[in-house]
């Protein structure tokens, strides 16, 4: 469940990648390291428990990577049906709506289940780690 969750949300962030690096590469940059950096735990988050789950390294890096290209996949979605008409406004409304899945997403999903192995203090830790990792990212690379 963990890798179809990651999947899903890979989707959405490939999209924003593609539309704000369409509209602004300086931008579409430092945003794409930042979601790379970002992937890294991702990918062992998929990684790891499907090899503990399967005791197959190559089925679980196989499903990881399949897990991984569900971004480029966004990325290419975005493109095909966003760029004729892509402008402010619809850059605006497309980030507003990614943001918005990630969110319920990380509300209704992420936190609950993590809260249930008990220890509510290190995934608000983690969460505001992951806030604190991202905006130094951005930073340092503008």
């Amino acid at each position: 469940m963990t890798t179809v969750g990651i999947a899903i949300h890979n989707l959405p962030e490939g999209m924003t990648v593609a539309l704000v690096s369409l509209v602004d590469i300086k931008l579409g940059i430092p945003i794409a390291i930042a979601i790379a950096i970002h992937n890294i735990p991702e990918g062992i988050a998929c990684c790891v428990p499907l090899y503990y789950a399967t005791g197959d390294r190559t089925k679980s890096c196989l499903y990881s990577l399949l897990a991984g290209l569900t971004e480029p996949l966004g990325a290419i979605i975005a493109i095909l049906i966003l760029y004729p008409f892509l402008n402010a406004s619809v850059l605006a409304a497309s980030i507003a709506f990614v943001a918005g899945i990630m969110v319920f997403i990380c509300l209704d999903e992420l936190i609950p289940v993590a809260n249930n192995y008990g220890n509510e203090h290190l995934t608000s830790m983690g969460i505001i780690g992951g806030f604190f990792v991202m905006m130094i990212a951005i930073t340092l690379l503008q």
